[in-house]
């Protein structure tokens, strides 16, 4: 953890911040979780995240047009009130059921409100799982009662494992920074193995601190960091229909609000960056039947979505994909991936394409002595970079994405099975 006792001349950078998989309470932040046989008996497939009064908290969602029901409450509530509860229920993500999946999702909200004594604005529903099923609420109804009465600081790890899906493993980060001489925390949680594609990635993420952010700062760091983070991540493509990431800024220390242009904001973002960032690349190292981690990254570019165009081709192409999994070095599927990205003005003589540190192609020629067995060791490994340059430009980004193994097919072809 990082725990220095003073302030340093410049901000710690983010590499600097250690991140832990051993879940630090948040002050203000309780969770428990409860078996409510949403699609499968005896599954802990509910969670409950009740947050203290005061709390500030913002969220970004899915561009899909066809959102789920839950998400369009999710920012009508949002727009009304500062939420105290948030209900997130696995196995069925209550999206094509119509008019149906509101009354479902509201009478979620109302059950919760009832329960912890306030509006029913101030409850967010969360939703994941199978598509175009009806949302069983009377039996998350029934299960919210012992959720309640289990809520702890303590309640993080359980949480994360409740609202997995054909995640292998629940996905549970913190970190600690100083800021003018306070130790404040960040804690969250995510699920995400399958139908992960920027805007947001496929998933739910929940994520609290307690840094004293001012409604405009919690605002502006979640779409800041998630753009830096969630939104630079794929797995094959797929948006989905209930993406949700929240930041819950408890300011529970009272100090002065932090806010963009405040003194502490570059490092509290940085500190709230690193957790987002580990439980992305979770995320795609947990991806479906996934047996590497492969970050792209394009530098060169003439502006930084020129560069994600690029990162994008080759990170989704399943000819790209398929090869990783073989470990075959087969780089001319990268470089067509790169051509067909929609890039202007793309030029060949401008072209380099390395594995890790390792060059295969420098302005647009093979490089003299490439053996291709080196590039294959680099491959076989569990995590690689595909490096790709499109010129002489100034802007670079990374994109994680990995490989589609004989895995991913038959995950995909059983999950409603």
């Amino acid at each position: 953890m990082t725990n220095t006792t003073h302030i340093p001349a410049t901000p710690i950078p983010a590499t600097q911040i250690a991140v832990t998989e051993n879940a630090l309470p948040v002050a203000g932040v309780r969770l428990a979780t409860a078996s409510a046989g949403v699609r499968k008996a005896g599954k802990v497939d509910l969670c409950a995240i009740e947050i203290a009064e005061g709390a500030r908290s913002a969220g970004v969602f899915t561009r899909n047009v066809f959102c789920a029901a839950p998400v369009t409450i999710c920012r009508e509530h949002l727009a009304r009130t500062a939420p105290r509860l948030l209900v997130i229920n696995s196995g069925n993500a209550n999206a094509g059921t119509g008019e149906q999946g509101f009354v479902d999702a509201h009478a979620v909200c109302e059950a919760g409100a009832r329960l912890l004594g306030c509006p029913a604005e101030a409850v967010l529903p969360f939703s994941t799982g199978v598509i175009g099923q009806r949302l069983p609420s009377e039996k998350i109804i029934a299960a919210l009662p012992t959720a309640l009465s289990g809520l702890s600081p303590a309640g993080w790890p359980a949480a994360a494992a409740a609202i997995m899906t054909t995640d292998t493993f629940p996905k549970c980060y913190s970190a600690q920074v100083v800021l003018a001489g306070v130790t404040y925390t960040v804690t969250g949680i995510a699920k995400g193995a399958g139908m992960i594609k920027p805007d947001m990635a496929t998933m739910l993420a929940f994520v609290a601190t307690d840094m004293p952010l001012s409604a405009s700062g919690v605002t502006a760091m979640v779409r800041e960091v998630a753009d830096r983070s969630f939104n630079r991540i794929t797995i094959d493509g797929d948006t989905s229909t209930n993406d949700s990431c929240m930041l819950i800024a408890t300011g529970a220390l009272k100090e002065g609000a932090i806010q963009p242009g405040d003194a502490r904001w570059t490092q509290a973002c940085d500190a709230v960056e690193v957790v987002f960032k580990a439980l992305a690349r979770a995320i795609v190292r947990d991806g479906e039947g996934a047996t590497k981690l492969v970050s792209v990254q394009v530098s060169g570019g003439e502006s930084t979505a020129e560069c994600l165009k690029a990162a994008y081709a080759v990170a989704e192409s399943p000819l790209v994909k398929t090869a990783l999994f073989a470990s075959d070095p087969n780089w001319g599927r990268i470089l067509a991936a790169v051509g067909r990205s929609g890039v202007a003005g793309l030029r060949m003589e401008n072209i380099g394409i390395a594995l890790d540190d390792y060059p295969i192609i420098q302005r647009g020629e093979p490089v003299p002595g490439y053996d291709e067995a080196v590039s294959a060791r680099i491959m076989a490994g569990k995590e690689f970079a595909i490096k790709v340059t499109l010129g002489d430009a100034p802007h670079a980004v990374e994109v994680l994405t990995c490989d589609f193994s004989y895995d991913y097919v038959r995950i995909n072809a059983e999950y409603r099975s």
